[in-house]
């Protein structure tokens, strides 16, 4: 199971990311790098990540027009990631852009739906018809027809979604924590023996690894609860 964590680097300190992953190194399957640590320490320290052996998971959102999409895209091919997303909201264009550009490569193209910190209310206020369940089954249909291999969203969207894209698709759920963590800023909140359960891939973990007591410690439970649903 412990193949199957993403460890989000959420630091703005190269220095504090590479000792993070120094010191999950065998624990945990890849590294989330995202958009407060790539500014910071750029394609330079995606690459230093990698030479250590782990994984990359790029997550950089991307979300433009489809040739822009196309050349972020390659651009993060380039690098060698395992995972790059990209906005399902930006369209069926946009989305088959950006899987033309990875295909072939060892990058699976994610498709993030609808973010964890938001809820119903929040979706209505930005002007969204639809409640969160039904905009992420609506952009992940839309993200399979444009050719996407992997599917970003909550562990309370999973058993819906792997019902409509079936077994091979990727899916990895942001928003685990275990019943003890504090929740922060995420709002449709599981734990990981709930998303491994419902059908999630990978979970992407945060804080409640990177900044507990004992990260090792930490990692090691998450890994222990994900296997108890097998």
């Amino acid at each position: 199971m412990k193949d199957r964590i993403i460890v989000a680097l959420d630091t703005d300190s190269p220095e504090a990311a590479l000792a993070a992953v120094s010191a999950l190194a065998g624990e945990v399957g890849l590294f989330k790098v995202g958009m407060e640590l790539f500014p910071r320490g750029g394609p330079g320290l995606v690459e230093r990540i990698r030479a250590t052996g782990a994984e990359v998971f790029l997550d950089l959102k991307f979300h433009d027009i489809p040739n822009t999409v196309a050349g972020a895209v390659k651009s993060a091919v380039a690098l060698g990631v395992k995972f790059a997303t990209v906005h399902a909201s930006g369209g069926k264009a946009m989305l088959a852009a950006a899987a033309a550009a990875a295909a072939g490569s060892g990058t699976t193209i994610l498709a993030v739906t609808v973010l964890t910190s938001l809820d119903d209310t929040d979706l209505s206020s930005i002007g969204f018809a639809l409640r969160a369940a039904e905009a992420v089954d609506r952009l992940a249909g839309l993200a399979m027809e444009a050719g996407i291999g992997g599917i970003v969203c909550s562990a309370r969207e999973v058993a819906a979604v792997r019902a409509r894209v079936g077994k091979e698709v990727v899916l990895v759920t942001p928003g685990v924590r275990l019943p003890e963590d504090s929740v922060g800023d995420q709002k449709r909140v599981v734990t990981p023996f709930e998303a491994v359960r419902a059908g999630a891939n990978y979970i992407v973990v945060g804080r409640p690894i990177t900044k507990a007591a004992d990260p090792v410690a930490a990692a090691r439970k998450f890994a222990a609860e994900m296997k108890r649903a097998l």
